[in-house]
């Protein structure tokens, strides 16, 4: 910009319609001024229009020319002489706030933490309307370092438990839009319920066994010895009871959505579980899915031994397993997802880039880079940054479901 050019900031505001863009930057045309900056955002039907511009003669001519344009398309103007030039800092954080409802006082709540720990709001953007309301916050952070990090995470997690809303964050930037693989637990993540329940009330066991399941969850047991323990219960079951249990097991409310919307990205999507291959292959076909790694129950005569062959899948087996897959895949640690809820997914959600607690026990809530509470799967995307909109254009575009023929079982 010339030492004789003065910076000029225009903001346009009304009724978002066709030609207001156009009929500015004629009207800016005729003054042969610079561009050298702009932003648009549209809200419920509301345009709000900067632009930055470096004016070569009297910034008051302009501003003449500028008000009677835009009057004539019924449109508001503010014009600001001598406004500062540069975009200052890049964001250092993408935060997404989930809530049904989110509340104003949520959202003040937020963005008065956000400034007790040096961030500044630079951008929102809403990222969903259903099943729960999204916000994105893309916020600048002095001085965020890994204990810079920590201290505002601590923050907004004490925010998200007190305002009953999910808050996630992460570092923005090219690294966020970088992930390529993710991985889900199945049982009461991918899928509703607890397989091994569903396989115990055919034993009449299922009492039994939930107790066991839920220590294992919240850490209480080793995850083997709890699952020896109820596959013990299941000795002498008719093997084809899996293909009952996987015929009437409901997906998470969701969870297609999320699958196809990944898929289109280009993410490999698997899955790895301390539940059972028998119940979880067909539902892997269904999806697509790249991964499959899961239990296997003995068979022997047509009836389940009460065993598993081969290693149990357990909390470290699980991160070994996403090392693999991301291994196969091409895809370096850091761009991976993993999503779970129970505490033998604790290794595999610390393994990954990005590690997403939904519907957590205690212990993994603790653990995880983000926690979600809401029963929506596709709540992941809202925090990847993939909007409502653009996975309903997605799908109006491709008519539904894109099918990619894969393997029967995916690969183990």
């Amino acid at each position: 910009m010339g030492s004789s050019e003065t910076t000029v900031l225009i903001t346009v505001t009304g009724p978002d319609r066709p030609g207001v863009t156009s009929a500015l930057m004629t009207a800016l045309s005729r003054s042969a001024v610079s561009l050298l900056d702009v932003e648009q955002v549209v809200i419920r039907g509301r345009l709000t229009l900067g632009v930055l511009v470096a004016c070569p003669h009297d910034p008051e001519e302009l501003q003449d020319q500028l008000e009677d344009a835009m009057a004539s398309i019924g449109m508001h103007v503010d014009v600001e002489i001598g406004a500062g030039v540069g975009r200052g800092p890049l964001p250092t954080h993408a935060v997404v706030l989930l809530g049904s409802p989110l509340t104003a006082h949520a959202f003040s709540t937020v963005s008065r933490t956000l400034a007790q720990q040096g961030a500044n709001i630079d951008a929102i953007r809403g990222v969903a309307d259903y099943p729960v309301t999204g916000l994105e916050l893309m916020v600048t952070a002095t001085g965020a370092d890994n204990g810079g990090d920590r201290a505002l995470r601590t923050a907004l997690a004490e925010v998200s438990t007190r305002e009953n809303i999910d808050v996630a964050i992460e570092r923005a930037g090219l690294a966020r839009r970088a992930k390529r693989l993710i991985v889900f637990d199945v049982d009461s993540t991918l899928v509703q319920g607890e397989v091994i329940e569903m396989l115990a009330a055919h034993a009449g066991v299922e009492e039994q066994v939930r107790a066991v399941t839920d220590a294992a969850m919240r850490g209480d047991i080793d995850f083997a010895e709890s699952l020896r323990q109820r596959v013990g219960t299941l000795a002498g079951l008719d093997a084809a009871v899996t293909e009952q249990v996987a015929e009437t097991i409901r997906l998470t409310p969701g969870a297609r959505t999320t699958i196809r919307t990944l898929r289109r990205l280009g993410f490999a999507c698997g899955v790895v579980s301390g539940g059972f291959r028998q119940v979880i292959d067909p539902i892997a076909h269904e999806l697509e899915l790249d991964f499959v790694h899961a239990n296997v129950l003995e068979v022997v005569d047509g009836r389940l031994t009460g065993r598993v062959t081969g290693e149990i899948v357990d909390r470290e087996a699980k991160a070994t397993a996403l090392r693999r897959f991301a291994a196969e895949a091409g895809v370096p640690m850091e761009q991976t997802v993993a999503v779970g809820d129970g505490a033998n997914d604790i290794d595999m959600l610390n393994a990954a880039g990005l590690g997403i607690a939904f519907n957590a026990k205690p212990a993994l809530r603790e653990v995880a880079d983000t926690a979600l509470s809401h029963p929506f799967l596709d709540a992941v995307l809202f925090v990847l940054g993939v909007t409502r909109d653009e996975v309903e254009a997605a799908d109006a575009v491709d008519g539904g479901v894109r099918r990619v023929p894969l393997e029967p079982a995916a690969r183990a």
